[in-house]
């Protein structure tokens, strides 16, 4: 009989259980401290207060933590410094994964982008990197994320709404017209795997057509089974097992031939925006990229071919505190899996890497410019957390894409919280707070605990077929909603402190008119001009790839040669595959 596989939590149990500890409190002086802090309660502290002790923070996505009053060393009196913090730049990375982090290197200042057609989003691009931005973050419109031509029936509507349009190589060469594309890192918001293996192929058709190697090429794709088969809202799903074989392709295809491009970006952010508590989003993540890791082991990859170029994408909410302990805790966990349970060697493969883009849920239609001061102290939280790179939400974001001027403004502050606020100067300015030690192991071992739960349902891709995940989402949901209405969670000029007249209105960013038209003929022309013959014969050279399993991408890359579309590509996916329908929750 085959025995049982163990699961993350019960590995790091048994290597860490005779780690030789270093308290970094004396006994005595707990001692101590235990009865003149208990005389303290006892004597000082109202009845009222020792009785509501505990208090539960409510907040949009939070995770329902329970905070004492007053913390102390006593509610960590085994601190070992070394195993348990660190210096910044070593194991276990809790404070930092550089040592000297932002004196050394800037957050980058990565604000999304899209709409419109592709020259409508590449003047923005170049607005941006104008005023500061550090590097490129392209958001796509609903079409294009889905999957579908700007022609199809089902895109009516939508080219160009929320992101830009893009069909095609001609496409991303408009979108990127005079933009070094080895001088600046790009941020391919491509959502989903099969996405990614359509959209990142024409992105490097585009540069051999400019005559740039791959391996200079710098930047991410998301690449993640999450937000295609559960964080999505389509009419169409190919299987999951499908799915995470397509992820793990990108992987293979990205690290063998792109080596300076992350090639998966372990995405919670949206499966936090879309309904799941701060300790749920990490656990979600940190499960894909565990499986992923065991499935590039299974394909006789080194670990470490792998493991150093993975990188995570955060939501920083509202409860303060709880964000930064967050980063701080899954940065020390993702350590101990890469050490202890992979036996990862090379230093890189042990940080866990992350771009935060501030709470698009938490914004608010009532009294936009409220959202100003909440996306300024969750970039602030995220900072000290010790993220890598940072998109502050624009205020009216609630409406729609951002106006010039409010994307400036949201650009504007990160540059502050970077220049004037001296935040930035010292590295881990919150380690060793007693509050922020406790609520970083606390939520360190919450993320373990669902990591634990997913494997022992047989892992990752198994929780999104039996709709675990989906249940999840929806219970979260449901329960924050009725929180929101009864005044729990608390929202300034939303629930609270409403505004007694009329708010001024708001300038709400107004789109290119006729993009839909203009793309749609751009795509006729297309198909008219290339040879549909090379183009037909790419995608049944994919439709056969996909049906024995092989690695789908050099065919996708011929696809994308071969000026092939979107909406063709994908067409041939679900054809390969076959449809999945996710259990229905609503």
């Amino acid at each position: 009989m085959a025995e049982k596989k163990k699961t993350t939590k019960e590995i790091l149990k048994t290597k860490l259980a005779h780690r030789k500890s270093v308290p970094l409190y004396n006994s005595e002086a707990l001692k101590k401290l235990c009865r003149e802090f208990n005389q303290w309660r006892n004597t000082v502290v109202r009845e009222q207060d020792r009785g509501n002790w505990y208090v539960t923070p409510h907040t949009i996505i939070g995770s329902e933590i329970p905070r004492e009053m007053l913390y102390t060393p006593l509610n960590n009196p085994d601190l070992d410094y070394a195993q348990d913090l660190g210096n910044s730049g070593q194991e276990p990375f809790t404070r930092g994964i550089h040592a000297n982090m932002y004196r050394g290197r800037e957050f980058t200042m990565r604000q999304l982008t899209g709409f419109g057609e592709p020259e409508d989003t590449n003047q923005r691009m170049k607005f941006m990197l104008a005023h500061g931005a550090t590097g490129i973050n392209i958001l796509f419109d609903l079409p294009t994320i889905q999957m579908y031509d700007s022609d199809d029936p089902i895109s009516r509507g939508q080219v160009g709404m929320s992101g830009v349009a893009v069909d095609s190589v001609d496409d991303m060469d408009l979108l990127f017209k005079d933009i070094p594309l080895d001088k600046v890192t790009v941020s391919l918001v491509t959502h989903y795997p099969s996405n990614t293996a359509i959209l990142f192929p024409m992105y490097l058709a585009l540069a051999e057509r400019r005559g740039i190697p791959w391996d200079r090429l710098q930047g991410s794709v998301q690449n993640d089974i999450t937000l295609e088969e559960v964080v999505r809202s389509g009419p169409e799903y190919i299987p999951p097992e499908d799915c995470f074989r397509i992820q793990c392709d990108n992987i293979e295809f990205i690290r063998q031939n792109v080596p300076l491009w992350n090639f998966i970006t372990l995405n919670g952010y949206n499966l936090r925006e879309f309904g799941a508590s701060g300790v749920t989003e990490m656990a979600v993540a940190v499960a894909n990229g565990i499986e992923s890791i065991e499935e590039m082991l299974r394909r006789e990859y080194d670990v470490d071919w792998m493991a150093e170029r993975l990188a995570f994408f955060w939501s920083p909410a509202s409860d303060f505190f709880e964000e930064v302990a967050r980063i701080r805790a899954v940065r020390r966990l993702w350590y101990k899996i890469m050490k202890h349970k992979f036996n990862a060697r090379n230093p890189r493969s042990l940080w866990m890497r992350c771009h935060v883009q501030t709470s698009g849920i938490s914004l608010m239609r009532q009294e936009p410019l409220n959202n100003i001061i909440r996306a300024a102290y969750h970039a602030l939280s995220a900072v000290l957390g010790g993220a890598q790179s940072l998109h502050v939400d624009s205020y009216d974001e609630a409406y729609s894409v951002p106006t010039e001027e409010a994307a400036l403004l949201s650009l504007r502050t990160q540059q502050i919280i970077q220049a004037e606020t001296g935040v930035t100067e010292v590295v881990d300015p919150l380690g060793g707070s007693f509050y922020v030690e406790a609520l970083t192991n606390d939520i360190e071992a919450r993320i373990l605990d669902e990591v634990d739960e997913i494997e022992r349902m047989g892992g990752y891709v198994a929780v999104i077929k039996r709709g675990w995940l989906h249940r999840k989402i929806a219970d979260h949901f449901y329960r924050e909603q009725g929180m929101i209405e009864r005044g729990d969670i608390k929202l300034v000029g939303h629930n609270i402190y409403k505004a007694p007249g009329e708010v001024p209105p708001t300038e709400v960013f107004q789109y290119p008119e006729g993009v839909e038209e203009r793309q749609k003929a751009r795509l006729a022309r297309l198909r008219e001009r290339r040879d549909n013959e090379k183009a037909n014969s790419a995608l049944t050279a994919l439709k056969e790839a996909c049906q024995r399993k092989k690695n789908v991408v050099p065919y996708t890359l011929d696809c994308a040669r071969a000026s092939c579309s979107e909406g063709e590509i994908f067409k041939v996916f679900k054809q390969a595959y076959g449809l999945w329908r996710p259990p229905t929750l609503w």
